[in-house]
């Protein structure tokens, strides 16, 4: 058994045993394919390029986390706070995130495809060169949010100002 798996094993145990804080850990490349976490705790833990398909995240705390790079299609992530969580590259292809806080999260270069983004606060959050094709973006709120050079915005039903920097790197005039 590898040193990843056991550290895998042994946090799913403490969850399972209701142990929910796990925040300032390093959690690098760990693979926790379809594990239930819903309302963990990872503030401010190392994530990046850890496997995380189908994984319920419900309600976690993941504020200020480095998941870059992590495999993350979809997971379920309702009301998740991700709040300046570093995601960029992550693969978020047909996640819930469902009333996310996003708010200040890098999400550059993240493949967003197929998202539910539906009531997220996206304020201030880097888009830029992320992948949005057919993500739902109903009622997210993007004040202030970079979304440069990002592929196939719909921003049609979103809530944005003349502070979101368009994909086309204008800004949109107030009237």
């Amino acid at each position: 058994m590898s040193i990843q798996q056991q550290v895998a094993a042994r946090l799913l145990l403490a969850y399972a045993q209701g142990e929910r804080n796990f925040s300032q850990m390093d959690l690098c490349k760990l693979s926790l394919f379809e594990s239930d976490l819903s309302e963990i705790d990872l503030s401010g833990s190392q994530l990046s390029a850890a496997y995380l398909p189908y994984v319920k995240m419900n309600r976690a705390v993941l504020k200020q986390a480095d998941l870059q790079a992590a495999q993350l299609a979809n997971a379920e992530l309702y009301q998740a706070n991700l709040q300046g969580a570093d995601l960029s590259r992550a693969n978020l292809c047909s996640a819930n995130l469902v009333g996310a806080n996003l708010r200040g999260a890098n999400l550059n270069g993240a493949d967003l495809r197929y998202a539910n983004l539906t009531g997220a606060d996206l304020r201030a959050a880097n888009l830029s060169r992320a992948n949005l094709e057919q993500a739902i973006l109903d009622q997210a709120q993007l004040n202030g949010a970079n979304l440069f050079k990002a592929l196939k915005v719909n921003l049609e039903s979103a809530i944005f100002d003349y502070t979101t920097t368009q994909p086309d790197g204008h800004h949109e005039e107030m009237l």
